[in-house]
């Protein structure tokens, strides 16, 4: 894939990146060495290979999913001008 020096305009424009006519062929260049590399790393053979979150191997941290603070909803809602069952109640404002 190779850009031009409209589509770099175009992405200089899109990005809201003030670009100067003399700056539009450096920008050219660095785009096209960018896009050249990714075309390298899609060329690379990755089956077999599991996706990973670190380069070291460790297990995730987890925490047991248990409430730990609650049974609040009574002093919650105790100012609330109506509740029903725990829950505020509010005007419907869709018609």
């Amino acid at each position: 894939m190779s850009v031009d020096a409209t589509t770099v305009r175009r992405i200089a424009h899109l990005a809201r990146i003030a670009v100067g006519e003399d700056e539009v062929a450096p920008l050219q260049g660095e785009l096209n060495a960018i896009l050249a590399f990714v075309e390298q790393l899609g060329a690379v053979d990755v089956t077999g290979v599991e996706p990973m979150t670190s380069v070291t191997p460790m297990a995730m941290k987890k925490r047991v999913d248990a409430v730990t603070d609650g049974g609040y909803a009574g002093d919650i809602v105790s100012n609330a001008p109506e509740t029903e069952d725990h829950y505020f109640l509010v005007p419907k404002v869709v018609e």
